[in-house]
């Protein structure tokens, strides 16, 4: 394959996330609306106008593409620096990582719990086991912001279902990029994140001052809706991350900064140069912010949603083997078969196992690893801006927002919001529930969807209101 000539990032540029939302912005009127839903969205929670809904764990399922060209071996990473990945997401996410007393002391009371924490996938796409972790070669010597990562016609992995997994592609990145993400309320295809397999984990080929495993927690916490702690002014004091209890400041600090360093007048306490979220070196980050979690819970009540509800992609699916030969047309003990299986549906998925249902509840079917999607997906691939307001439905199964921002009722199963963005609810995935856990979510989900929809409608509002004659 021949790489094409990438614009490359400043090697300053250590994370990407703002050139690919700089990116999208002014290619996609839809991703500008999304964004714009995104935004009020957070707003209200930070003024208190909405509160979290949840107050336990959630759990985020993760399939890690290990993305790798024979020729330099080292870029297959081992799944023992994988697993040290996850490690430090689920202290860094749970404000349980030791360094945290290292947080000066006027900031310790901010100092905050996402309850978020991230296992590798057991079940994948199509319903069957699996260890979360996709090996692909490559014949690319590197990659850059362009996505192209993520589709395996432009030597990547194809995404699984964004609004399920959490896709972190791991390869080799140039332009001195260490990673970067996509903010919510962009295109599903490459909704996701990406890191240098040198500055993953903590182990292997993870090398210093990146060797702590934090690339991965910052671009997570973009992938969740966090800005840069700086706001990406270029030092001109001006704009924020749009969070209240992160002070203002001037740029990025890298390195290890010496507290206090002030800058746009915010002494004498200065930068919260320790935040996951500004650029310093792994072993000078340590934490994230009582305002940071709230936007987080904004993200995941809302664009997020989907992994609230739906935990199918943790649960091994049971698979008891069958007493005898299986008749022609007959599903082996343990399996429920209702006729053939329905054109996106995954064949073979136990009744019992949460998500067999996938097709018939609406939620994204994505191709099973390897499957080809064709050119990278991109604002190109989007629906045209005409259409992306408008409300149709879609076979009559249902009602699907054009714009992919919209709900889906899939035969009656469930609520599922086309772009991930939403809420699957209903008898999908609650089998195994606790009567009392089943209620919750349920009560739960018929808020979230209540406001999916009413964010919607501002999207709608705010893409036709940029209309000529609109």
């Amino acid at each position: 394959m021949t790489e094409p000539d990438l614009p490359q990032p400043p090697t300053r540029d250590l994370c990407g996330t703002m050139l690919v939302h700089r990116r999208l912005l002014n290619e996609s009127m839809t991703y500008r609306a999304r964004r714009a839903a995104i935004e009020n969205r957070a707003l209200q929670y930070e003024r208190g106008r909405r509160s979290p809904v949840r107050s336990e764990v959630v759990t985020v399922p993760v399939v890690v593409h290990v993305v790798h060209n024979p020729a330099v071996p080292e870029q297959n990473i081992g799944d023992d620096q994988i697993h040290s990945q996850l490690a430090v997401l689920n202290r860094d996410f749970r404000a349980a990582n030791p360094d945290r007393e290292k947080v000066p002391e006027v900031w310790r009371p901010l100092v905050a719990d996402a309850k978020i924490e991230f296992r590798l996938a057991a079940v994948d796409p199509e319903g069957e086991p699996t260890g979360g972790i996709i090996r692909v070669p490559t014949d690319r010597r590197s990659f850059g912001f362009d996505d192209a990562v993520k589709a395996s016609a432009t030597g990547g992995s194809d995404p699984w279902p964004t609004d399920q997994y959490l896709n972190i592609w791991v390869c080799q990145l140039g332009g001195g990029l260490l990673g970067y993400a996509q903010f919510p309320g962009g295109p599903p295809q490459t909704d996701g994140v990406v890191v240098l397999h040198t500055a993953f984990g903590t182990t292997g080929t993870a090398a210093a001052p990146f060797d702590g495993g934090r690339t991965a927690t910052h671009e997570i916490g973009h992938w969740l809706d966090l800005y840069h702690i700086w706001g990406d002014d270029d030092g001109a004091c001006t704009s924020d991350d749009k969070v209240a209890d992160t002070p203002n400041q001037a740029d990025a600090n890298t390195g290890s900064p010496v507290f206090p360093h002030v800058s746009c007048g915010n002494g004498p306490h200065g930068d919260m140069f320790m935040n996951y979220m500004d650029y310093v070196d792994d072993d000078a980050m340590f934490m994230f912010t009582r305002g940071q979690v709230t936007r987080m819970n904004a993200c995941l009540e809302g664009v997020r949603a989907s992994f609230l509800v739906s935990s199918h992609a943790l649960a091994v699916p049971s698979r008891p083997a069958p007493a005898g030969p299986v008749p022609s047309g007959a599903a082996p003990a343990g399996l429920t078969s209702a006729g053939p299986v329905p054109s996106g549906g995954a064949a073979g998925v136990p009744a019992s196992a949460p998500g067999a249902a996938a097709g018939a509840a609406g939620l994204h079917q994505a191709a099973a690893p390897g499957q080809d999607f064709g050119p990278v997906p991109g604002p190109a691939h989007w629906p045209a801006p005409g259409a992306a307001p408008g409300v149709t439905d879609g076979a009559g199964t249902g009602v699907t927002d054009g714009a992919g921002t919209g709900v889906t009722d899939g035969a009656g199963t469930g609520v599922t919001d086309g772009a991930g963005t939403g809420v699957t609810d209903g008898a999908v995935g609650q089998a195994a529930r606790p009567d009392g856990e089943v209620t919750r979510v349920l009560r739960d989900s018929e808020r979230l969807v209540t406001e999916v929809l009413r964010d919607i409608r501002t999207a709608i509002h705010l893409v036709g209101g940029d209309r000529p004659g609109g």
